[in-house]
């Protein structure tokens, strides 16, 4: 089971969940069950590495 975390950015109703591991995976809080998002580690830390600049 992935451990979601949720970024202190964001309120209740406009954030989205991210569990990561070997792949992490993104969600919607609005919809949880409304699917996941899965990317490889290596592309979702160069997304992170890209956004903080």
């Amino acid at each position: 089971m992935p451990e979601w975390r949720k970024s202190s950015y964001t309120d209740e109703t406009n954030c989205v969940e991210v569990a990561p591991g070997p792949v992490s995976r993104i969600r919607d809080t609005k919809d949880r069950s409304g699917g996941t998002l899965v990317v490889s580690a290596a592309a979702w830390g160069a997304f992170l590495r890209m956004t903080k600049h």
